[in-house]
């Protein structure tokens, strides 16, 4: 029986918490297909404009240009070429990456595995936990579809020990376990903290 030929699509998840370098990450792999003359297309929600309004930026000042969408569909309306994308072209990218896909709405996880399924290479890199330490929106189910994930790790800012959560701090004390979910922030309002020392009030 003649097998298919691999034809490069596939699905790849960079997680962890704030300042863990899930940006950083993605600007390496991004570029590196840049370099490699590839076709590359970069997303971010528009909600993120910490550093910049159209670039995914490192916490350390690495940035790559990106589109800033409100939704999955946009993303679909610019992938089709009913709004300019790659210099009008209508062909897919060989490599489409999202950050913070945390924000993302449902239809993100649908989108993924079309494009992966057509033949593009996709990077995701968002929060897999909330601050309340619980799973963050669409995340889990990019997570369990991936064919690769990576989780990387922050430093606790109390303890030094691996830091996989993400502290949220209001006037200098955690957060109420009720306080809405999204609220895009840096090192003002979040830090990074261990399983020990990551706190929610009740």
């Amino acid at each position: 029986m003649l097998r298919s030929p691999y034809h490069g699509g596939h699905l790849e998840v960079i997680v962890g918490p704030m300042f863990s370098g899930k940006s950083e990450e993605l600007i390496r792999r991004v570029t590196r297909a840049v370099i490699a003359r590839q076709r590359v297309a970069v997303f971010k929600p528009a909600i993120d404009d910490r550093y910049h309004a159209t670039h995914v930026a490192s916490h350390s000042g690495r940035s790559v240009e990106a589109h800033a969408v409100r939704s999955s569909e946009e993303v679909r309306q610019l992938l089709r070429g009913e709004t300019p994308l790659l210099s009008g072209e209508v062909e897919l990218p060989d490599v489409v990456g999202f950050d913070e896909a945390q924000f993302f709405d449902a239809g993100l996880v649908p989108l993924a595995l079309e494009l992966a399924h057509a033949g593009v290479r996709v990077v995701m890199a968002g929060l897999d936990l909330d601050f309340r330490g619980e799973p963050f929106g669409v995340m889990p189910d990019l997570l369990a579809r991936a064919e690769s994930v990576e989780k990387l790790t922050a430093v606790c800012v109390e303890c030094g020990a691996p830091a996989t959560r993400t502290q949220r701090l209001i006037a200098g004390r955690p957060a109420r376990y009720d306080d809405a979910v999204v609220l895009v922030g840096a090192q003002e309002s979040y830090e990074a903290r261990c399983r020990v020392h990551h706190a929610v009030t009740r």
